[in-house]
């Protein structure tokens, strides 16, 4: 085990707004369904690229800039709705319907373009390698890709949030943290899965709206198979 910096090329982070309302969060299921039909056409489009993209890889270990652009702005446009909806409830500010950056919004996702990848671990890590994380963010997510309200660990942390502030109180920032920590770990999984990097998501619940900085002892990531 070595001391490796905390930087991942995948950076998840939201911002707290309040005060928030106190009635929204029960209807937001309902403002969010523009969202859900346009995010299921995009995310169909996100598995064609993706494995357009794979081709990409075995052929010159790239993975084409202009899918990589547009899956980043799928991912950022889920977790904008996520944040906005029940895997945090933490904006009432409603979500742009935007594949791009939108820095102003509390809700952002940076996943910086990898040089070369390697051609075996993209025809292993989606369903071989990443088997250990897929167990983790299923305790956190109730299931794989859950964006609306699921039975696991971040909505039913969410939930207490949610009924904190429909009785006046501040949104636990407890909560808030942890449940950011999860999207987060849920995020960087997400992004190693669909190859848009070969960097092994690492055993770490890093709490807070923010990337964490400096230096931390890290689980080492299993690495069976080395680049091609």
């Amino acid at each position: 085990m070595e001391n490796k910096s905390t930087s991942s090329p995948v950076r998840l982070e939201g911002r707290l707004e309040e005060p928030l309302n106190r009635w929204l969060w029960l209807v937001k299921w309902l403002l969010l369904i523009p969202h859900f039909i346009a995010l299921l056409v995009l995310w169909l489009c996100f598995l064609v690229l993706s494995l357009i993209a794979l081709g990409g890889i075995l052929v010159n270990r790239r993975y084409p800039r202009g899918i990589f652009d547009f899956n980043l702005g799928v991912l950022r446009w889920s977790w904008r709705v996520s944040f906005y909806g029940y895997s945090a409830l933490a904006t009432d500010r409603y979500p742009p319907f935007s594949l791009g950056e939108e820095p102003d919004y509390p809700a952002r996702l940076q996943i910086a373009y990898p040089g070369e990848l390697s051609r075996v671990k993209a025809l292993t890590k989606w369903w071989l390698l990443a088997i250990p994380q897929y167990a983790v963010i299923g305790v956190f997510s109730g299931g794989w890709g859950a964006q609306v309200w699921g039975p696991g660990l971040i909505g039913l942390l969410v939930l207490f949030a949610a009924v904190a502030v429909l009785f006046g109180r501040p949104y636990p920032r407890g909560i808030f943290d942890f449940a950011t920590g999860m999207n987060r770990w849920t995020m960087r999984v997400l992004a190693y899965a669909a190859l848009m990097t070969d960097s092994y998501p690492p055993f770490r619940l890093d709490l807070g709206p923010a990337e964490p900085t400096g230096n931390r002892t890290d689980v080492p990531a299993p690495s069976p198979i080395g680049d091609v």
